[in-house]
């Protein structure tokens, strides 16, 4: 599934590496990775979810 994705990185992601976190989205799920270890499966949320988390996150 995740070959299908189109991975945005994070915008607080820097260019040296680092935390990188990326996100997919389709019409009913968010993809959430961390681009260091791609072994690691990929978090799927709600869009809800998503938003309530961005919204905490940001706060």
């Amino acid at each position: 599934m995740s070959n299908d994705l189109h991975w945005f990185k994070s915008s607080y992601s820097g260019d040296q590496g680092g935390n990188c976190v990326e996100v997919a989205a389709r019409p009913h799920t968010i993809h959430v990775r961390d681009s260091k270890d791609l072994t690691v499966p990929a978090l799927a949320v709600s869009p809800t979810s998503w938003t309530s988390f961005v919204e905490f996150a940001a706060s």
